[in-house]
Parts: structure tokens; C-alpha cells; sequence
């Protein structure tokens, strides 16, 4: 029956998100907001709502190893996984913004979310606004430096003109998808960890982690097998900044989330810290600025190496 639970809790995820970003892509429009702002906000923060859902769920019904290691997991699965198999479809050409803005980025917010949690085990409301404040100014920054870039994340003009009906509808369907979605998720994922005997921790960062992330995944390689331009590196870099700084800077300052599982500091953090900086080499190594099919497979391979370990330890 759990099993049951988690499928249904995908699905609904995946709905909800769906209509999240449609309704918030329909408002914005709505508000007269750019193109290019409603990219890189509205549609970021509606691409991270699984996530966010799926860890204010966990960390509300006291598993906060699963509402941490959503977050890591999903990291490590954006970079291994969703971008191992993008590149494997299609070559991926990676921009200079990567290296100057967007990778600097996401290492400093991934150091300190690490120096957060090994401080006191626990990640504080304070904290949690300081990582959300800091994703207010990297979106300032980004939205400065994009406006001198033509390539503009692709928005669907034909949202411009839904009705405000539709845009209630959608946000309903979406927003009850995603709480049911959540919390089937959540407790499906539980049951399962007690039944084959492995931690919270360890179904946060594969099981859940990889489920949060296939909205991105089914996005991605659609793109890449249509040789569209619209899913780039920067977009999944940038998801990865905001599940560390809305995802659980939000779910800290609703509620602190405590370390109760030893492994995340001493293994699973060091993953995502890894899965983040072997990007640099990988884009430099051997032709700059791709990413092949070779190193598509490598990441990919690196990912199944981390999920083997994950469960194969005691």
C-alpha cells in the first residue's frame, strides 16, 4: 500500500507543478510582468513548489532528515541525473555566465548550508531568512545582468490571454495536487523505510529526491531531443539555488529543521558539494564550454555509483 501512496504522490506532484506554473506564468502576465522576469522568478519558484511542499510536509510531521535530504538529494539528482541524461541526448553548450555568476553562486550557497548545519545540527529561522534574503539578491543580479542577453528563458506567450477563471481553476488544481501529492509522498516514503529497514535519510536523498526532480528531468530531455535552446545549464544550476534558499530557507523559518541523521554531514552533504564542483572541470575538460555525451555518461555513472553506496552501507 505505501508503494501505492508514493506512486500517487509522483503523479500528483508532477500535476500540481504543472498547473503551479501555468497559473503563475497566466498571472504574471496578468501584472504586466516582463518575459524575462517571469522566467527566471515566477517559473523557478513554481518548479521548486515539490520541493518545498515535500520538505515543509516532512519537517511539520517531525522527519526533518527527509525535508534536508529532499533538498541535497535533489541536487545531486539535477546534476547526475537530469543533466547526465540531457547531455546524453544532445550536446549541451554551456554559456560564460555559468563560471562567472550562476556556479559561484550555488557553491557558496551549498558551503553555507553546510557550515549552517555542522554549526549546531540545526537550521535556524534566522538562518533560513539569511538564505532567502541572499536568493533575493542573487535574482537582483541575475535580473541586472540578463537584461544585455538576448537569450531569454522561453515563456509560453499564449498564457498571456487565459482567463482569470482558468488561472483560479489551475492554481486550485495545482495547489490541492500538490499538498495531497506532498503528504502521500511523505508517508508513503516512511512506511517504506521502516518496512526495508533504511533510515529517512536514505529514502530522502534517492526515492523522494529523484521524484521532486522529474518535472525537471521530462523537461529537459524533451528539449534536448527537440534540440531546443530553452533548457541550459543555468536553468538546473539555478534550481539548485533555490532548493537550498527558498526550499529550506522558507521550511526554516516556518520551522527549524534539526540533523537527525548522522550521515548527512558526514556523507550525503559532501555528495552535492562534489556533484557541484566537478561541473567546473567537466565544462573546461577536454572541449571547453560542453558538455558531451561522454561526460553526460560519466555524470550519470557517477550518480549510480552514489545511489549503489547510499544503499549498499550499514
Amino acid at each position: 500500500m505505501s508503494i501505492l501512496w508514493v506512486i500517487l504522490g509522483f503523479t500528483l506532484l508532477v500535476i500540481g507543478g504543472e498547473f503551479l506554473v501555468r497559473s503563475s506564468v497566466a498571472l504574471s502576465f496578468k501584472f504586466s510582468i516582463s518575459k524575462m522576469v517571469i522566467g527566471m522568478t515566477v517559473v523557478s519558484f513554481a518548479t521548486s513548489a515539490p520541493e518545498l511542499l515535500v520538505s515543509l510536509q516532512a519537517a511539520l510531521s517531525g522527519s526533518p532528515a527527509i525535508a534536508i535530504n529532499n533538498v541535497v538529494g535533489s541536487n545531486i539528482a539535477n546534476i547526475g541525473l537530469v543533466l547526465g541524461i540531457t547531455a546524453m541526448v544532445g550536446t549541451i553548450a554551456v554559456d560564460k555566465s555559468f563560471y562567472k555568476l550562476n556556479w559561484p553562486v550555488m557553491m557558496v550557497f551549498s558551503i553555507v548550508l553546510y557550515y549552517f548545519l555542522k554549526n549546531d545540527n540545526v537550521l535556524t529561522a534566522i538562518e533560513g531568512g539569511i538564505l532567502f534574503i541572499g536568493l533575493i539578491l542573487f535574482l537582483y543580479i541575475l535580473i541586472r545582468s540578463a537584461r544585455k542577453d538576448t537569450t531569454v528563458e522561453k515563456v509560453d506567450e499564449s498564457l498571456a490571454v487565459v482567463s482569470n477563471f482558468k488561472i483560479i481553476l489551475w492554481l486550485a488544481i495545482g495547489a490541492t495536487a500538490l499538498y495531497f501529492g506532498s503528504e502521500w509522498l511523505v508517508e508513503g516514503s516512511k512506511e517504506i523505510a521502516r518496512s526495508v529497514g533504511v533510515s529517512e535519510a536514505v529514502i530522502g536523498v534517492s526515492l523522494i529526491a529523484i521524484g521532486t526532480s522529474v518535472p525537471e528531468l521530462a523537461a529537459s530531455v524533451i528539449a534536448a531531443a527537440k534540440q531546443e535552446k530553452a533548457i541550459s545549464l543555468g536553468n538546473l544550476i539555478g534550481s539548485n539555488i533555490f532548493n537550498i534558499a527558498s526550499v529550506l530557507g522558507l521550511t526554516a523559518m516556518v520551522k527549524p529543521i534539526t540533523v537527525t541523521e548522522p550521515q548527512i554531514l558526514s556523507n550525503d552533504i559532501f555528495w552535492m558539494l562534489g556533484f557541484s564542483f566537478i561541473l567546473i572541470p567537466i565544462i573546461f575538460l577536454p572541449k571547453r564550454l560542453q558538455i558531451s555525451r561522454a561526460k553526460g555518461f560519466f555524470l550519470v555513472f557517477a550518480y549510480g555509483a552514489f545511489m549503489f553506496l547510499i544503499f549498499t552501507r550499514g
